[in-house]
């Protein structure tokens, strides 16, 4: 049976969500960072503007207790909830349209690429998790 990235981190606490280890991003640098992506292609799929860039895809702010973790943790799973619930709703030709600019590719290259870009941090998070819950 497979995992994905809220089963990974549901369980977690603050304190083993920022740990560091090593040189790695933390688990809830990594939760932020896809957290970024999901949030500006569910504003576009809602009808606005895409605002996101890359160079600002680590900029979480800090996270200092519990309720900043838990506060991400919902967050995440909220906007993945309504990501998933738009994309099934999309129709073919929707998929195969151009996502806000053509240079940009279609709808159905964009989602593609950020489930592949999610279980490659899903992988990471579990690997460090490891390292945190040991």
């Amino acid at each position: 049976m497979g995992t994905n990235f809220k089963e990974q981190i549901i369980d977690l606490d603050w304190k083993q969500a920022t740990q560091k280890i090593e040189d790695f991003n933390t688990i809830a640098d990594l939760t932020f960072h896809i957290n970024y992506y999901i949030s500006g292609v569910l504003k576009v799929l809602e009808g606005g503007t895409l605002d996101i860039r890359d160079k600002f895809s680590f900029d979480s702010p800090p996270i200092k207790s519990e309720q900043n973790w838990k506060e991400l943790v919902n967050k995440f799973c909220s906007n993945s909830e309504k990501l998933i619930s738009l994309v099934e709703k999309m129709t073919d030709e929707k998929l195969l349209s151009d996502f806000v600019n053509k240079k940009y590719g279609t709808y159905f290259r964009n989602i593609d690429v950020m489930i592949e870009h999610t279980y490659y941090h899903l992988g990471q998070i579990i690997l460090i998790k490891k390292k945190v819950i040991q």
